[in-house]
Formats: C-alpha cells, sequence, structure tokens
C-alpha cells in the first residue's frame, strides 16, 4: 500500500473515530446541561451558553479533521498559527504540560465534577485533548501542529498520571473499612511489627491469614508507635505505585547509552504491569531479578537466589518464577554470533536458572531443614530430619484444587465482564502483536534457543495463572496472571533493550495496524483506571447542584458516599458502648472491622485473633467441615457477648449473580450458623457494620448447621 493511501486511509479512520466521539461528548453534555433552569426549554442561561460554546468547539475540531481528510493541502496555512502561539509560550510550556497532566485527574477524582463529567464520550475527549495538547507543547521547532512521537509521549504521561492518581483513591482517614476485608487486612499488617498493640498474651503467637512476604510489605509503617490509619493507607497506595515504577526502569534501562526514552517506557511498563494488579512481594522479587540482569555474576546470583527463596515464602506458585524470568533475560538479551549464543550466554543462563532453583526450592525444602535438624543434634535436642517434605509438585497441586475450579469464568460473566480470557486479550496483546511484528520484520532478531527460552516460560506462566484465576474466590481480574504478566513485560523490555527503542523512532513511518496497536498499547492500561476517578466524598452543599448536572443515563450508579464526620462519631461512639457492656459478660469477637483495635478506635477489649472473616470465607469454600466443627462448637455454647461483622443474610444466590458460588458458600457455612445463634442489635448501614449479640432460644439450630 502506498504512502499516499495510507494516509487517505489514515485521515478517514481519524474522522470517523472523531465525529464518534465528538457527537456522543455533544449528547452527554446535553444530558447535563438540560434540566438545569427554565431560560431556553429546561437550560438555566448558563448552561445554555457554555452548552452552544462547547457544540461549537465539537464542530470546529470536526471541521479541522474534514479539511484533513479531503484537503489536507488547505491545513498548511492554517498550522502557522498554532506554531506561532507554540513559539511564544515557550517560557511557560512546562507549567502548562504540568497543569494539562496533573488537572484531569484532580478534577475527577477530588471534586464533584468528577461525577458531572464521568461519561465516556466525554472523558475520551478530554483524554484526547490532554495527550494532543501536550503533544503540540512538545513539538517545538515543528511546522506541524504536533508530532507523532510527541503525541506518543503526551500519552504515555497521562496514562501513567491516570493511574497514579486512581492508587491514591483509598488514602483516607475513615475508621471503617473501604471494602470488604480492606479493614482487616490492615489488621494483618499490623501483627508482624506491631503485636504489643493489641490486648494479648505477648507470649503467644496471633495467627495471621496473609502470607509472609505480604505482612513485611504492608507492615513496615507498624515499627513507627502510634502509626495511624490514613498513614498506613498512605503507605499501602505508594506500594501499589513506587514499586511498579522501580521495575519499569529498571527493565528499560539502556545499558550505555544516554536516551532519556527509557523513562517514557518504564511508566508505561508501570502501566502495563498495574493490569494485574501484582501483589507487592512478588514485585519486590521482579525488581531484584531485573537490578541482577546483565550484572556480574557475583552479584546476580545472590541477589536471584533471594528473589527465590522470598518468592516461595509468599506464596507457593510463584517459587520458580524469578529462576525462569531471570533465564528469559540472559538468553533473550544475549547478542547472536552467526545466529548462535556464545558459551557465556549459556552459562549465564544455567547459573541464573540453577541458583533460582536453589533459592525457591532446595534451600527452603532441603538446606533449612537439614540446618535445624544438624543445629538441634548439637543442642541435644534431638528430632527429625524431614527433607522436601513441606512442598512438592502435588502439594501444589492439591493447593490449587482444594477448592472447586469455574471455568466459566475465563468468559464473559457478572463477576467479571470481560471474563478472564477476553480481559487479558484486551490487556496483552497489543504488547504481542509489536513484538511479533519486530521478529518479523527481523528488526528483533532471535534464535531458536532463545524464542525456546521466552516461549516456555511465557506459556507455563500463563497456564498456571488461567488455573488459579479459576478457583472459587478468584477470577474477579488479572491478578493471578501475575507471573505471565511481569514475564512479558520483560519481553518487551529485551525487545527495547535489542531494537525497540530505536525503532519507536520510525513508527510514524510504520504499518497504520502497528501505529494503531501502539496507541492501543498505550492506552488500554489505563483506560479502566481513567473512568474509575470519581470523589469518594463531596460535602453535602454540593449534592444539590451535582444531582441536577449528573441526572442523565449513566454508565454506573452514583457512588455510595461515606458518611460524614458527624455520622462516623455517631457509629464509633455506638460501637464503643456496646463492646463495652458486652466486655463486662463475655468475649468480643471482631470478626470484621478488626482495624478499629489497631489504631486505637475501640480500646481496652481483649483480642480474640480466632474466626477472621477472611478465614471463614477460604474455609467456607473449601467446605471445610473439620474447621467448622470448634466454630459451630463455640457458638453453640454462645462465647461471644458481641460479634462485630458486616450485614449477615440468608439469600442464596443464582447465575445471574456476580461471586454467586462465593455467597453461597458463605451463607451456608456461616451466615446461617451465626444468625440461629445470634441476632442483630444494631445496624450501621451506612458503615456497612452489623453487631450481633445471642439469642435466647437455640433450640434449633443444630438443624441449621451444615
Amino acid at each position: 500500500m502506498n504512502n499516499l493511501l495510507s494516509k487517505k486511509i489514515e485521515h478517514i479512520l481519524l474522522l470517523f473515530l472523531g465525529a464518534w466521539v465528538l457527537s456522543g461528548a455533544c449528547t452527554e453534555f446535553y444530558n447535563i446541561a438540560w434540566g438545569t433552569g427554565n431560560w431556553v426549554g429546561q437550560f438555566s442561561f448558563k448552561w445554555f451558553l457554555f452548552f452552544i460554546i462547547f457544540i461549537l468547539f465539537c464542530l470546529a475540531c470536526l471541521g479541522w479533521l474534514l479539511i484533513l481528510v479531503w484537503a489536507p493541502e488547505k491545513t498548511i496555512w492554517l498550522l502557522k498559527y498554532p506554531s506561532k502561539l507554540r513559539a511564544g509560550l515557550k517560557p511557560v510550556r512546562w507549567l502548562l504540560i504540568g497543569v494539562i497532566l496533573f488537572l484531569p485527574a484532580y478534577l475527577f477524582e477530588y471534586t464533584p465534577w468528577g461525577l458531572v463529567f464521568d461519561e465516556l464520550n466525554l472523558r475520551k475527549l478530554i483524554w484526547a485533548l490532554s495527550a494532543v495538547l501536550i503533544g503540540w507543547l512538545l513539538s517545538v521547532g515543528s511546522d506541524q501542529l504536533f508530532r507523532w512521537k510527541e503525541l506518543l509521549i503526551g500519552l504515555v504521561l497521562t496514562s501513567g498520571v491516570y493511574i497514579f492518581f486512581s492508587q491514591l483513591l483509598n488514602i483516607t482517614n475513615y475508621p471503617f473499612s473501604l471494602g470488604w476485608s480492606e479493614g482487616n487486612r490492615l489488621w494483618d499488617y499490623s501483627i508482624l511489627f506491631g503485636h504489643s498493640i493489641y490486648k494479648y498474651p505477648a507470649e503467644k503467637t496471633i495467627p495471621v491469614f496473609l502470607d509472609l512476604g505480604r505482612q513485611l510489605s504492608g507492615g513496615l509503617p507498624f515499627l513507627i508507635p502510634g502509626i495511624n490509619i490514613w498513614s498506613e493507607r498512605l503507605w499501602l497506595g505508594l506500594i501499589d505505585i513506587i514499586p511498579y515504577l522501580i521495575l519499569g526502569w529498571l527493565a528499560f534501562k539502556l545499558p550505555g547509552k544516554k536516551n532519556s526514552y527509557w523513562i517514557l517506557a518504564g511508566i508505561w511498563a508501570f502501566a502495563f504491569v498495574e493490569q494485574g494488579p501484582i501483589h507487592s512481594p512478588l514485585l519486590l522479587c521482579a525488581i531484584l531479578v531485573a537490578f541482577a540482569w546483565g550484572r556480574p555474576l557475583w552479584l546476580a546470583l545472590p541477589l536471584i537466589v533471594g528473589a527465590g527463596y522470598f518468592a516461595q515464602l509468599s506464596r507457593s506458585t510463584w517459587l520458580f518464577a524469578p529462576g525462569m524470568w531471570a533465564v528469559m533475560l540472559e538468553f533473550g538479551s544475549a547478542k547472536l554470533q552467526d545466529n548462535r549464543l556464545n558459551k557465556i550466554a549459556w552459562m549465564r543462563a544455567i547459573s541464573v536458572g540453577l541458583v533460582g532453583i536453589l533459592g525457591g526450592y532446595l534451600i527452603p525444602q532441603y538446606f533449612l531443614p537439614l540446618y535445624y535438624w544438624l543445629s538441634a543434634q548439637l543442642n541435644g535436642s534431638g528430632g527429625n530430619l524431614s527433607l522436601g517434605a513441606g512442598l512438592t509438585i502435588s502439594s501444589v497441586g492439591n493447593q490449587i484444587s482444594n477448592q472447586p475450579l469455574l471455568w466459566y469464568r475465563l468468559f464473559p460473566n457478572p463477576s467479571y465482564d470481560p471474563g478472564i480470557l477476553l480481559g487479558l486479550t484486551l490487556a496483552v496483546v497489543p504488547l504481542l502483536i509489536i513484538l511479533i511484528y519486530l521478529i518479523m520484520t527481523r528488526q528483533w532478531q532471535l534464535n531458536i534457543w532463545q524464542k525456546y527460552a521466552l516461549g516456555l516460560p511465557l506459556l507455563a506462566f500463563l497456564v498456571v495463572g488461567l488455573i488459579v484465576s479459576v478457583k472459587i474466590g478468584g477470577g474477579g481480574d488479572l491478578h493471578n496472571m501475575d507471573m505471565f504478566i511481569i514475564g512479558l513485560m520483560f519481553t518487551g523490555a529485551i525487545a527495547w533493550r535489542n531494537s525497540a527503542w530505536a525503532w519507536i523512532e520510525k513508527t510514524e513511518s510504520a504499518p497504520l495496524l502497528i501505529r494503531l496497536t501502539l496507541l492501543f498499547m498505550i492506552i488500554i492500561p489505563a483506560y479502566y483506571f481513567y473512568l474509575q476517578l470519581t470523589p469518594s466524598v463531596i460535602d453535602k452543599a454540593d449534592l444539590k447542584w451535582v444531582a441536577v448536572l449528573a441526572d442523565m443515563p449513566r454508565t454506573r450508579p452514583l457512588p455510595e458516599f461515606r458518611p460524614t464526620d458527624t455520622e462516623v462519631a455517631e457509629a464509633l461512639s455506638v460501637i464503643r458502648r456496646e463492646v463495652a457492656n458486652a466486655s463486662q459478660h463475655g468475649e468480643v469477637l471482631f470478626m470484621d472491622q478488626r482495624q478499629l483495635l489497631t489504631f486505637g478506635y475501640v480500646k481496652d477489649v481483649a483480642l480474640v485473633p480466632e474466626y477472621d472473616k477472611k478465614v471463614l470465607i477460604d474455609k467456607a469454600l473449601s467446605a471445610d467441615a473439620q474447621y467448622f466443627k470448634g466454630f459451630y462448637k463455640d457458638l453453640a455454647a454462645q462465647r461471644f457477648a458481641l460479634i462485630i461483622t458486616n450485614p449477615l443474610h440468608e439469600n442464596t444466590q443464582t447465575s445471574a449473580d456476580d461471586f454467586n458460588e462465593e455467597n453461597n458458600a458463605w451463607v451456608k457455612w456461616v451466615s446461617t450458623p451465626i444468625l440461629c445463634y445470634y441476632e442483630p442489635v444494631v445496624t450501621l448501614r451506612k458503615e456497612i457494620i452489623e453487631l450481633l449479640i445471642p439469642r435466647s432460644d437455640i433450640s434449633g439450630c443444630a438443624q441449621a448447621l451444615p
């Protein structure tokens, strides 16, 4: 296809896409302005004026696109005016770029305008205008409105900023849980370094339903005495941002080259990996592997041993991931000589693979048990030696299959609209297309061993991720595809270091399909995060005008706002009063909302660590009747004078409901038995909390048990 025809097709596609977004944005703006008054129809004077200005702006944009398609030569004389304006803005150009980058995200997340301008086409238009304006401001010295390369930079920067802001949504001093298990997760994080916070015997271990890696990463702030809930949430928000950026920048750094594009590539990698999302311990392991990549073996090998060991401490299915990533990086980035890998490349790849196995499997399964046994023998305390018994392929398989596998969640379903397969396809296929294009055009050359070294680990990660994703309790996002997503990002980094960093400079002349794919590769990772930027709290004084402007067909309902400070204070007062009264008669079980103990909102209450709601749902999903015998025995004895939980119900759900299997397991094993032995005394609907006390009549409860 010749360049002229390709350009014409590109312009026509741009025209249709622009007309679609602009017409949709006009309709959405009409819905905002209509109903604000009666100056003309149901327009107020102010909003009628805004609407007319917006229509004129959209028509001007559409007119520009029409001229670009049918008479591109006539745009030349128009371009001199934006070029002159851009040249005159040089003193404040970077300030303007900063404002354009951050203003939309700030308005959407921290002001009521995020509820007003929440429709798809308006947000698409705002994002497109932001990227175009940044591209225009960066295209200094050009006679074009903006250059292709600068447009890509604008898209990368805006996508990074939108994801950055989205991770700060939960930074608040609101004392109650922000999600089904968020509050109890804060309690989990506190145990490793904050045992002394609780009224609990110091010599006893507090059981925690969380791996050591996440306890460590989330619990570090509890080394600071008196840490508050806002600070802990800030820390958690930051570890959902900073490790991703560090990983991206390490992976895409160009050794020995003074090229700043790696900073932008690292921001893209941050956005790509955020699609998981990925738990912080696995990110730390990936960071160690990325740092070890290409380093002298005396430094690289200990880093990979440590990454493998930390991975298996955090989750058994991760134990081989660091070693496999390291092999991918060493093999994939090795320079070919006559299409062959030299001995050094083979030595490095084999070495990092072996030490990955050493750290992830051999040390925890053989070396450490042997060390502890020898120490016991020398101390005269004896003990049996058990090597390799803790973790086997069989035990990992049992761990994966000990709960039902819901294969339908691979496809569109109420729990995750696109399903795992389509969601993963949207997330990774644009990158795969670019990588395949680079290989097919021989701009990235790999021999057969390198292809195996990249393809086989990715296939293994894909299979494991898909299986784990369909376990009951999962399948709501792509976080179980974590090893695959990081492995594919590393594959992109290998291509980047080999040739893609230079290819990016020439993409303006690449085929149209490739350029469109490149745009999707940048936009898709941030798209969901961008749409979710809405305020969680607005002032009551703003509710009236927001309700008027937001009275329109919506892609999602208005969020349920958090209670006001007065309502929060009243709820805390009720909980404290009921806890104080119940403590005089028996134990108080915080089945939910354990963070109230962690951060001192409720004091002088003995901790009952048993029966955390996360443990209960896990055992319910496994139908672990043996575990529930103890729980039901305590319920029958009415061991607890008060139980604090989320509101319980006995409603079973059908396949049309999201996470219906999880709900039904919870109802069967937890809700129904509790509600037979206990009854609500207080229900705080806005805070989503229920307080239960023992029932007087429990004569028929034995029949209510599973």
